[in-house]
């Protein structure tokens, strides 16, 4: 999409942020030292920024790393505001039609190990996540279809070359998991090591990680944006069950929790401590999915899989769920009410989205019946994380047997859900989530094509491929729109996964945390450079 584009659909955007119970007051001058203690719900499937799609890793990870360029952090919620990180000057605009970008790095910008960060640093890194090695995981390599090749023509200069003009390209630069590794570490010790080790130049330099309990670093005084971070350290305190992260909270063992607690979490905190917490709110760019294993049958049968999806009475569970869970908003495949999402009355001609909830799920018992498998029991694999995974996967069951299924639930922690989902591919039907950091539509729906790197359901569907180089290439929002419509239609009807609900943000923290800024996604602005302690 054109920046132009983007920019008159930001105000359609419903990202709000507020604060609770916060005196209002002049914005003070940071203050240094201290050290941030947070609570993060989840455990680190590896350090990998370029393989790994959860909050669990980029909240205690991110710190220690930089990016190309990265989302404004004191505008984090304008999908168009983006600055230069280990680059120079202003974000670069497409030369030759829109075809060439070049960045300028910095020549002050070191790696933890003392090692100079080079151009060469920078094209290693964008060549592992654009063309990986056969058998190299890289969760963004769908983001860049558009960009032909990567070239460092001296120490401090890239410049990507693009095969046709995209408005997606610089917003799928700046997403926050682009980690840039060292190419003498790549070189080195291959493309494996970053996923148990950490040479970052990020404002924090990696202390321990003690997993089960915390992740610690310490300031990085070498870092290249100058008089920060204003913090000493920071530890990331591993907490799965949502009432210790709660408890450190109110006990104040912990400032904040970055991902974000349910509604009433938030007024519980709120009316215990008052003015000692500020709330944060904010649409998210995050929805959970059901996806299906087409290897497996009968889930191979596209009968099954529409039934599934024909199951689940998405608004009745949107007013249920969203006084319980972290998710509200009912919506397609695009983050809802931006300019190429789904109106009310497209959505409703989805499949899965009619209110006649009577006539879908006679459609899915039909549909059993026809693929002959009524009363089928099948494996769901379920992420043992509280919000919403447990919750939204409890409501799912339920959904799912009022058609007849017989699903079986297990819930497991992070490492071997991911293992689950990932290697053994040994489920049948797994919770699956695209949850995405900048609004960057385009981008977002490759999680619906079937060769993604993140798409898990084994599923083989060229024309959705075909239509996505389309949509990749359409230049005004009329025919991005268009397009999109057949591509959500398509992807909903045949691929293996459906969409249950939007998530939604809500983030109380200690009043005397400074700094930080709600974005609509929880892998935003996680850098922790501009944080600071008011105390």
């Amino acid at each position: 999409m054109k920046p132009s584009l983007i920019k008159r659909g930001i105000a359609a955007i419903a990202v709000a942020a507020f604060a609770v119970g916060a005196a209002t007051s002049a914005v003070a001058a940071p203050k240094k030292g201290g050290t941030l203690n947070f609570v993060v719900g989840s455990k680190i499937p590896s350090y990998d920024g370029h393989q790994e799609t959860t909050f669990g890793m980029i909240h205690p990870i991110r710190p220690f790393y930089s990016l190309l360029i990265r989302v404004n952090p004191s505008n984090p919620s304008d999908p168009t505001d983006f600055q230069c990180d280990v680059c120079e000057g202003s974000v670069p605009t497409g030369a030759k039609g829109g075809t060439e970008y070049t960045f300028k790095i910095r020549k002050d910008v070191k790696f933890h190990d003392g090692t100079p960060l080079t151009a060469h640093d920078v094209k290693a890194t964008f060549d592992k996540i654009i063309f990986p090695p056969k058998g190299v995981p890289s969760s963004r390599k769908a983001f860049f279809m558009m960009v032909d090749s990567v070239t460092a023509p001296d120490d401090y200069t890239v410049v990507f070359t693009l095969k046709f003009p995209s408005g997606a390209f610089i917003p799928s630069v700046a997403t926050p998991f682009n980690f840039i590794y060292s190419k003498k570490d790549l070189d080195t010790h291959g493309y494996e090591w970053h996923k148990k080790n950490v040479n970052g130049s990020g404002a924090y330099k990696f202390v321990e990680h003690i997993p089960g309990q915390h992740v610690a670093g310490v300031r990085h005084d070498g870092y290249h944006h100058a008089g920060k971070p204003y913090l000493d350290g920071f530890k990331a305190i591993s907490a799965p069950k949502m009432k210790v992260r709660l408890d450190a909270i109110r006990g104040d063992r912990a400032s904040i929790e970055f991902r974000g607690f349910p509604p009433k979490a938030r007024d519980d905190l709120v009316k215990a401590l008052g003015d000692k917490i500020t709330v944060q709110e904010s649409d998210w760019n995050c929805v959970l999915m059901a996806t299906a294993n087409t290897k497996n049958k009968p889930f191979d049968d596209v009968r099954v899989r529409q039934a599934l999806t024909l199951a689940v009475d998405r608004y009745e569970g949107s007013k249920y769920l969203s006084q319980i869970a972290i998710v509200k908003t009912v919506g397609g495949i695009v983050f809802p009410n931006h300019p190429l999402a789904a109106n009310a009355e497209e959505l409703e001609g989805l499949i899965g989205y009619s209110r006649d909830i009577k006539a879908s799920r006679a459609k899915a018992r039909a549909l059993l019946k026809e693929a002959g498998a009524e009363g089928l029991e099948f494996s769901f694999n379920n992420r043992g994380v509280d919000q919403p995974y447990k919750v939204v996967g409890t409501w799912l069951v339920d959904q799912w047997r009022k058609v007849g299924f017989k699903p079986r639930q297990r819930v497991q922690p992070s490492p071997q859900f991911y293992a689950t989902l990932r290697k053994k591919r040994d489920f049948d039907v797994s919770i699956d989530f695209n949850c995405q950091s900048v609004i960057n539509p385009i981008a977002d729906v490759t999680k619906s094509l079937c060769s993604a790197g993140n798409n898990y359901s084994q599923c083989e569907n060229k024309e959705l491929d075909d239509l996505y180089m389309t949509l990749l290439k359409a230049e005004t929002e009329k025919e991005q729109r268009a397009i999109m419509r057949v591509y959500e239609k398509k992807a909903l009807e045949y691929a293996g996964s459906s969409i249950t609900l939007w998530w939604y943000k809500i983030n109380p923290h200690r009043s005397y945390v400074k700094g930080w800024s709600i974005a609509p996604s929880h892998y935003l602005n996680q850098h922790l450079d501009n944080v600071w302690l008011d105390q």
